[in-house]
């Protein structure tokens, strides 16, 4: 099965749209605790989780210790459970065959984030890889992503929606990443390629909200996931703090689950 086909599988198995992001906060550990804390968040979210999503920026802050701690908390993730490496990587021909190389033959994600307005050369070596999924970043979750994702084309359209348009029309392996923070335009991307799978970052600590991603997005198991990471991995700062991790992520799931849909 391609990475799209598992993720439904296993999104339908548990029914969740839940991904838990896994990023460890530079202030709160040392590089040698990363593994035993994440194997903890992991136990405790697997069962609602519909695939996990390592940052590799927060295990490269800590050096080669902190890229041991990602390879342990690979490790530590149950077999039929997908794995999104988030690494945003893009950039020209052999740069990104060599990006691609990385994370699918050494990290061995079963889908990665890129960064795609470089074109399609920046994202074809990924793509190269069969049965892996690449999400291209079109409408991003950050403050300042509206000063260029939203300029206005010659041809009418807006920068986000343009590349949500360009980048599902090179290759049924993409999705797309458009964050919960701009509800308006996560609906006009559902809008515009309502068969493209979809990644959702945002919600929690940066203020989307689960049920305005349904109310624009419905509820499609296998075509969205929506992340949280600081929301579940710090849901406490106490002894209690994976079994904290475990009900943050229980209960994203069932207000996803439970949220209106569009009307």
């Amino acid at each position: 099965m391609t990475y799209f086909e598992r993720l439904g599988a296993r999104s339908r198995q548990v029914n969740s749209l839940v991904c838990v992001g896994l990023d460890p906060d530079f202030k709160r550990h040392k590089a040698g605790e990363i593994a035993a804390y994440n194997r903890a968040i992991i136990e405790a979210t697997a069962p609602y989780a519909a695939c996990f999503k390592p940052n590799i920026a927060f295990y490269e802050q800590f050096g080669l210790d902190g890229l041991r701690a990602l390879e342990k908390t690979l490790e530590a993730i149950p077999a039929g459970i997908p794995v999104i490496g988030d690494v945003k990587r893009g950039d020209m021909g052999n740069t990104a065959e060599a990006y691609a190389r990385a994370m699918f033959e050494h990290w061995r994600f079963d889908a990665v984030t890129v960064n795609g307005y470089q074109g399609l050369d920046a994202v074809a070596p990924f793509l190269a890889y069969e049965g892996k999924g690449v999400y291209v970043l079109c409408r991003t979750s950050n403050e300042s992503s509206r000063e260029f994702q939203e300029l206005r084309l010659e041809n009418g359209r807006q920068l986000f929606e343009e590349m949500a348009l360009t980048a599902t029309s090179w290759s049924p392996d993409v999705g797309l990443v458009v964050g919960a923070t701009a509800p308006a335009e996560l609906a006009r991307v559902c809008e515009l390629v309502p068969w493209a799978s979809l990644l959702i970052p945002g919600v929690g600590a940066q203020g989307g909200k689960p049920e305005e991603v349904i109310a624009v997005a419905g509820y499609r198991p296998g075509l969205m996931v929506v992340n949280a990471s600081r929301s579940v991995m710090y849901a406490s700062s106490g002894p209690d703090f994976a079994e904290a991790a475990g009900r943050a992520a229980k209960q994203l799931r069932d207000d996803l689950a439970g949220a209106p849909l569009p009307a």
